[in-house]
């Protein structure tokens, strides 16, 4: 066997009978897995509040966003290792009460700064407790179950995505016992409390049958390679470019190239690096990969973009700013829930079908942006919303079954590490390029036509999605 799994007896009769993961089991990871993406997204429509209440400059708002993001894809390759090695049930309660108690010095930071701290801390949580997610996935179901439950996890995330602006917008609004913005990250507490009660009694534990140490050198030169890019991409319109920015943007190929040599010669020398490149091997697991790039891209560049408009550009509330983007959610849902009996009959077409979609969906909604602004909000997006949504359903899921469907079970970790790694840093670069854009656009444009343009850059990603899941393995493994 190449996975170990031990956990309480399963009373079935057969004393040896391998732990399964169950309904609870399941719900409690997918919790588990949302967290980290709402957190993500729920403080898009928090920022004024935050920069008015705390005397933030536009640069330290960013960082708010971007110390989390940064943080959260550096060292989720590492907490899928951690998991392989240490066990992925005491690696999730682990980092989900750590994603609880930073959420807690998130709510009360006394200053900005504080608060760019707790961010970060947070985001290194979430990179504990994410991985173990998908691994526990991949080594506690198989066939049917295992398909539903990775639909199931695609679903989550993309509505986790969606839902966690519109919390935030009600959040803030709400000013709940007067903590204000504070209550975006409070409210993670008591979800937290509850997802370890129910981690500890129905989440199986699991570790890989032949756990390698971990990959000192490997693990510093990726953070090297996704910090070189992602700050000075994040920070360098607020900062005024400095000389800084532009030695870090060039010094990230070297540092790319570097960890690939690394990760190549361990590879080759029979060890097990942090990201083994023999696991790109995998047609489906490439591909699919090649795929969230773009989409992660526009998903987050434009919920971080659209935020900023409504509020700063439409005039509207961080309530009506973020339930504007509801028929999106609900549409989302919905769709996911026929997701797998289309794939079931279609295979992957669905993803071309749903890029489509979602491309003819952005187009409305830029057309409405067109000719409605500043009179943009829920009514003017809702056409374009809703057919957005159905199409992003349509290849999210999709996508990230393919991703893992061919991942060995003793890689689980690595494998739900690395796909998930890609998925969190193309969220972090979607705001910084989009975000950077639309924002550097808006002196000399204005608003409207700042959007337009951002929007029509975010098509064209649309377009290369669609073209890309056209070469995906027609059906799942």
């Amino acid at each position: 066997m190449t996975e170990t799994i031990t956990s309480r007896p399963v009373r079935t009769g057969t004393p040896e009978a391998p732990p399964a993961l169950g309904g609870l089991g399941l719900f409690t990871v997918l919790l588990g897995a949302a967290l980290p993406l709402v957190d993500f997204f729920i403080v898009n429509v928090a920022l004024p509040t935050i920069g008015a209440d705390l005397s933030a400059s536009e640069a330290v708002l960013e960082l708010v966003v971007a110390g989390y993001g940064v943080a959260y894809a550096v060292l989720l390759v590492l907490g899928g290792r951690l998991g392989d090695l240490f066990g992925r049930r005491r690696l999730f309660l682990g980092g989900m009460a750590a994603f609880g108690l930073t959420s807690l010095a998130c709510g009360l930071a006394p200053d900005a700064w504080s608060l760019v701290a707790a961010r970060v801390a947070q985001g290194a949580s979430a990179a504990a407790m994410l991985p173990q997610v998908l691994a526990t996935i991949q080594a506690t179901t198989t066939g049917p179950r295992r398909a539903k439950a990775m639909s199931l996890y695609g679903a989550t995330a993309g509505l986790s995505m969606v839902a966690g602006q519109i919390l935030g917008g009600v959040l803030v609004a709400a000013d709940i016992a007067g903590t204000g913005w504070r209550s975006v990250f409070l409210v993670n507490v008591p979800v937290v409390l509850v997802g370890l009660f129910l981690a500890a009694r129905a989440v199986p534990e699991t570790r890989s049958a032949r756990p390698e140490p971990v990959d000192a050198p490997g693990t510093f030169l990726l953070a090297a390679s996704i910090l070189t890019l992602l700050v000075p991409l994040t920070e360098g319109r607020a900062a005024g470019w400095p000389l800084w920015t532009w030695l870090s943007l060039a010094a990230f190929p070297f540092a790319a190239a570097a960890f690939y040599a690394v990760e190549r010669r361990a590879d080759r020398a029979g060890r097990t690096p942090l990201v083994p490149p023999s696991l790109f091997a995998i047609v489906s697991l490439r591909r699919g990969l090649l795929l969230i790039v773009p989409f992660s891209i526009g998903f987050s560049g434009f919920m971080f973009v659209i935020a900023v408009a409504l509020q700063q550009g439409a005039g509207l509330g961080p309530v009506a700013a973020g339930l504007a983007l509801a028929p999106l959610a609900v549409v989302f849902f919905l769709f996911s829930l026929a997701g797998p009996r289309l794939v079931a009959r279609y295979g992957t077409r669905v993803v071309p079908v749903g890029a489509a979609l979602q491309g003819v969906g952005l187009a409305l909604m830029t057309l409405a942006a067109w000719r409605s602004w500043p009179d943009l909000g829920l009514v003017e997006l809702l056409p374009g919303a809703a057919v957005a949504g159905a199409g992003q359903a349509l290849q999210l899921p999709v996508i990230l079954r393919v991703v893992l469907s061919e991942v060995p079970a003793v890689r689980a970790g690595v494998g739900g590490g690395v796909m998930v790694t890609t998925q969190q840093a193309s969220l972090a670069l979607g705001v910084a390029t989009l975000g950077t854009l639309f924002l550097s656009l808006v002196p000399g444009m204005g608003m409207r036509d700042a959007l337009v343009t951002t929007l029509l850059v975010q098509l064209a990603g649309v377009v290369l999605t669609g073209l890309l899941s056209l070469r995906l393995p027609r059906t799942i493994a």
